[in-house]
């Protein structure tokens, strides 16, 4: 007994087509989705807290010697700059810390905004003077490489 004697009334009103329609249908709706998610990978983020993480990130996009002039300019001034990393992290903690206080207080919140700024003003320094002196060292391609991280970035006199 073949199917379409089993089934007649499937068979004759052609429903079982639109049922095989519909489902090859959805089934390419389900490749295309995987097939869209497996090529669009998201975009890279050179953004980490960490100063020493961004850092290797930048480091191996620079030439080779250009990329051992900053990890070797880094592990000099390691002390100092983990040392000025940690102020900031915890004095921006400190603003956290007084939003979280019951009752509020706001001049405490100030104090913790005051201090957070003079960290970051250190630790802008403290790295932005290591920078300079990699830059003095590196070749004029690792420079433009700086100047122009992270990459994808335009140079500032690129034609749009």
């Amino acid at each position: 007994m073949s199917l379409a004697q089993a089934m007649p009334s499937i068979t004759r009103d052609g429903s079982s087509r639109w049922l095989l329609l519909g489902s090859l249908a959805l089934n390419l709706f389900f490749v295309g989705v995987a097939v869209a998610m497996a090529i669009r990978a998201p975009a890279p983020s050179y953004w980490d807290p960490d100063v020493f993480v961004r850092v290797e990130r930048l480091a191996a996009t620079l030439p080779a010697a250009d990329a051992d002039i900053l990890r070797g300019q880094i592990n000099a001034n390691h002390a100092a700059i983990e040392q000025a990393q940690t102020q900031y992290h915890s004095a921006r903690q400190g603003i956290h810390d007084a939003l979280r206080q019951e009752p509020f207080n706001v001049d405490a919140m100030r104090t913790a905004m005051a201090q957070t700024r003079a960290s970051r003003m250190a630790y802008d320094q403290t790295i932005q003077n290591v920078f300079a002196d990699i830059a003095a060292k590196i070749t004029p391609a690792g420079r433009q490489v700086l100047a122009n991280w992270p990459p994808g970035r335009k140079p500032a006199n690129a034609k749009q």
